[in-house]
């Protein structure tokens, strides 16, 4: 095909017309891409190794966490597993968080400020604005610097920095080994994948993590690494910890219609109180930002009010995973219950807030669990007929405020199947899940994850569809009835021929035998003023051709590539056959199809969050 950039030869002059006797391997055809193909396996075996590296670091970073709790609250060298919670320093608990806080403070001005906050938003910034290149020395610096915030009794889970290093380890791979963009993306997301797996033993749970909120897509080229990385990290971890659920949790007898009522409802409770901790911790975050000193000593002042939370209750320091098995187990007092609680919700918010290193994984779940124990307790107080079990209902809050917050809707059931294996909790978690993820995306348009970097306007799709260019091919869209042009006829007599038909730039040229020779544009026609040369002297190179069959994805794809704007349409069992035409107005015209399929009925709100925005409006 010829266009602008096409229009002069190696001189500057016209090259010579190809033969006429082009055969199909001249014409430029649109590649048939299948779904994997050799990258896809070399992928694939560089993920499965990242999955086991993964899964060692995740040991390594355990380790060091331990090591820092031992030190910091026990004055021993230990990488045992020990609380905060369990020690004795009294008064001294105030200043242990913020020691900690002026470490990591530290680290994030002189090392890398990518150190700051829990990991994944800023996974997520990466694979949308730097092809997923993660800077180097975040693979090592996020590690060490979640192990001292956590160690000195930080409020957060070791799964956020441990999914942040996977995803760093994973870019650096592809970095090194020079990868494309996509294949980056998919080793990130694997390692991130992986580091999930590594810490729950929940690799299913970790894939659509990964695919809800790294990868942005569901291909067979990207979902098959993730899935074997997370894979190989899940059995890394249970070599070290054996296979039994992260969780405890011992059901029996199947939620009668009234209970799986009462946990939907409570869904509903959880998506308004995922949106209330999601605003919190803004609202911290917006009020450290005013505070007139360097962000530098901001994890050192909100170290500050976690010692001091801490000092009335222990068990808000650290990362507190024993709390949830309590909670699970139904072992805490309501009282009790309600007091870590609210206690961690304010620790967490405040240091995360305050831009310290450390994940939202446990902390939500520890809240969202309380909040469901309670209502729990309360509902089978008030209304014993429906039975409901407030471990159940603990299991459903900690996992419906995840969904809520973090919009990862699929991979918050899911996590808490894998991370309990009860299958008695699978429908309460599904409707409790859903429920929230509803009330969350009705009355907030971002995440917990998306927040921070969409105000640095990245913009965060959270809608997956096929591809609705893949789904129609070329004969449903294509020109049939085309003005062509002979190649032996004179030029004077095409412009003649080209005066009524305005509308078209480019058009296709025919031999006497009316097979296809080329493309010439309109332009190329009409400037010429020599008056001696004929429409076969345009035509510089053979045409860059679809078939009827091919997809107008592949279309418009080919077209990017060849740098043209129309391609001829010809059969596959005669290449050389004109058939039609396709320009990218035929293309364009395709979405018509999509509007119609999502039209929305008269007083539904278009788009997230419109429900809301259209109140405030009011």
């Amino acid at each position: 095909m010829v266009d602008s950039s096409q229009a002069e030869g190696p001189a500057g002059g016209l090259s010579v017309a190809p033969s006429l006797s082009a055969t199909l391997e001249e014409a430029r055809l649109p590649p048939e891409r299948p779904p994997i193909d050799r990258r896809v396996v070399v992928v694939t075996g560089l993920a499965i190794v990242l999955g086991i590296a993964a899964g060692f670091v995740a040991q390594l970073l355990v380790a060091l966490i331990n090591f820092c709790t031992n030190l910091s609250f026990f004055g021993r060298l230990s990488t045992a597993p020990a609380s905060p919670a369990d020690s004795h320093v009294g008064l001294w608990v105030i200043g242990i968080p913020v020691i900690g806080g002026i470490v990591v403070g530290l680290m994030a001005r002189y090392g890398s400020e990518g150190i700051r906050g829990h990991g994944i938003p800023e996974a997520m910034e990466r694979v949308l604005t730097a092809e997923s290149r993660v800077p180097k020395r975040l693979t090592f610096l996020k590690p060490l610097s979640a192990a001292v915030a956590i160690g000195t009794g930080g409020p957060f889970g070791a799964e956020g920095p441990i999914i942040a290093t996977g995803g760093a380890l994973g870019s650096l791979i592809g970095q090194v080994l020079r990868t494309t963009a996509a294949e980056r993306k998919t080793l990130l997301s694997a390692g991130a994948a992986a580091g999930m797996a590594a810490t729950f033993g929940a690799p299913v749970s970790a894939v659509l993590l990964a695919v809800e909120l790294l990868l942005f897509e569901l291909r067979p080229r990207s979902l098959i690494p993730v899935a074997l990385a997370s894979a190989a990290a899940a059995s890394v971890r249970f070599a070290f910890s054996g296979a039994k659920p992260f969780f405890a949790l011992e059901l029996s007898g199947t939620p009668t219609g009234g209970a799986l009522a009462a946990y939907c409802a409570l869904g509903v409770l959880l998506g308004f109180a995922a949106i209330g901790a999601t605003r919190f911790v803004f609202a911290v975050e917006n009020a450290f930002e005013k505070i007139p000193i360097h962000w530098m000593w901001w994890p050192a002042l909100g170290g500050i009010a976690v010692g001091a939370i801490g000092l009335f209750a222990p068990l808000t320091l650290g990362v507190g995973y024993s709390n949830i098995d309590g909670m699970l187990s139904g072992t805490f007092a309501v009282k009790a219950l309600a007091v870590l609680t609210v206690l961690k919700l304010v620790s967490w918010a405040i240091a995360l807030g305050s831009g310290t290193s450390g994940g939202t994984l446990a902390p939500l779940f520890t809240v969202g669990g309380g909040l469901g124990g309670l209502a729990g307790y309360a509902c089978a107080a008030a209304f014993p007929s429906l039975h409901v079990d407030p471990r159940v209902a603990a299991l459903v809050g900690m996992a419906a405020i995840f969904a809520g917050a973090s919009h990862a809707f699929l991979a918050s059931v899911v996590f808490a199947f894998e991370a309990t294996r009860q299958p008695l909790g699978l429908l309460p978690l599904l409707l409790g899940c859903a429920s929230a993820y509803l009330v969350s995306l009705l009355f907030m348009r971002t995440s917990i994850m998306t927040e921070k970097i969409e105000r640095r306007g990245v913009r965060v799709v959270t809608e997956y569809a096929a591809d609705l260019l893949d789904r129609v091919l070329v004969r449903d869209q294509m020109q049939r009835d085309v003005l062509s042009l002979r190649a032996s006829e004179p030029l004077t007599d095409a412009r003649a021929r080209l005066m009524s038909d305005p509308r078209h730039q480019g058009f296709p040229v025919l031999d006497d035998a009316g097979r296809l020779v080329g493309v010439v544009m309109r332009r190329e026609v009409m400037e010429d003023a020599s008056g001696a040369l004929r429409v076969g002297d345009l035509v510089r190179k053979s045409a860059a051709v679809v078939f009827e069959d091919t997809s107008l994805r592949t279309a418009a794809d080919h077209m990017l590539r060849e740098n043209v704007g129309r391609l001829p349409v010809v059969r596959r069992d005669a290449p050389r056959t004109l058939v039609g035409f396709l320009t990218r107005s035929d293309i364009l015209a395709a979405h018509h199809q999509r509007l119609g399929e999502t039209h929305p009925m008269p007083g539904i709100p278009l788009r997230r969050g419109a429900f809301f925005e259209s109140r405030k409006r009011a």
